[in-house]
């Protein structure tokens, strides 16, 4: 069976410009937290590392792909791109959340990390959120909880066990899969988006490249992307800043979460602190810098395949195997 991708539900740019965007506005994300980036679109090959290699998707074989409405919003719908097994099993199931600055829209720039992940023994799946000149925050993590109740009422349909699911995100998308994983069982963060009986909770969760103090990132400056995103500065804003901050909310329960993060990048304030907090937790917590890795690596080679190689593993051991 040759594998499909339906988009139905709203028509697109072409591929070839919505990737081109995506990969230009990605570079340009490190600073939505506060941090210089530099914008260049390709790496050349030097004495610093390999080339910059644009991987593009490609629907794994044995999978389905699929767009399906998560809430419509007169903004934007909330969606979720799915990577389905063709072959019968329960499986465990990974939530990527798109980078680019809270401000673009990056689906395509992740799905081929995706699908290799798939490919490894996952249910992977794609949300695309409302993003910050859409709605103001949170709505983001409203759509990323929505996303994840809709998963489990789904579960059946496309062979997830409900048990066992967890999220990784880049740069603005690390932000939020760290929110989503610290306020796993806080019903304050949940939001609208249907599906209110079933549970947003995550079982694992990957942060990278991405700032999870907002407070420490953002006194003393005003970060366009955040003002955007937030609706103010910290100066008008603290208690918002603190709030969407996820190592504000690291306590006894949250899942294991690791890091993975590009040699070549920026500091991310605020991960040092937060695995000191897990850690005195007893939560299972761990750095994987990437040798020459840039901003935003997992979009490329070699960096996409050894982003894969370090989530499965972690999820594997977290979510465990395909029950066929």
């Amino acid at each position: 069976m040759k594998p499909i991708c339906s988009l139905a539900l709203r028509l697109r740019p072409t591929l070839a410009l919505a990737l081109a965007f995506a990969l230009a506005t990605a570079l340009l994300a490190g600073s939505a937290f506060g941090a210089d980036k530099k914008s260049d679109t390709k790496k050349p090959a030097s004495k610093n590392g390999p080339g910059w290699k644009k991987v593009l998707p490609q629907t794994p074989p044995g999978f389905t792909c699929t767009t399906n409405l998560v809430a419509a919003y007169p903004e934007h719908d909330a969606e979720l791109v799915i990577y389905a097994p063709q072959t019968p099993g329960l499986f465990p199931c990974v939530l990527d959340i798109h980078g680019g600055g809270w401000t673009a829209r990056q689906v395509e720039s992740d799905k081929p990390m995706m699908e290799r992940l798939a490919a490894r023994g996952f249910v992977t799946a794609l949300v695309s959120y409302r993003l910050a000149q859409e709605a103001k925050y949170p709505a983001a993590i409203y759509d990323c909880k929505a996303a994840l109740r809709w998963l489990r009422a789904n579960a059946t349909k496309f062979k997830i066990d409900p048990e066992r699911i967890g999220c990784m995100g880049g740069s603005a998308g690390g932000h939020l899969s760290g929110l989503v994983g610290m306020t796993s069982g806080l019903p304050e963060f949940d939001g609208p988006g249907g599906n209110e009986k079933f549970s947003s909770r995550v079982q694992a969760c990957i942060i990278m490249a991405a700032t999870q103090d907002l407070v420490a990132a953002n006194q003393g400056q005003a970060s366009t992307n955040a003002v955007m995103f937030f609706g103010g500065s910290f100066a008008e804003r603290p208690e918002i800043y603190k709030q969407a901050s996820p190592i504000a909310h690291v306590r006894a329960g949250v899942p294991p979460t690791i890091f993975i993060e590009g040699e070549k990048d920026t500091l991310k304030i605020g991960r040092a602190e937060m695995m000191e907090k897990l850690r005195a937790l007893g939560i299972e917590t761990a750095v994987h810098t990437l040798k020459d890795a840039p901003h935003p690596f997992w979009m490329s080679q070699p960096w996409c395949d050894e982003t894969v190689e370090i989530a499965a593993a972690f999820f594997k051991r977290h979510l465990g195997e395909p029950k066929r």
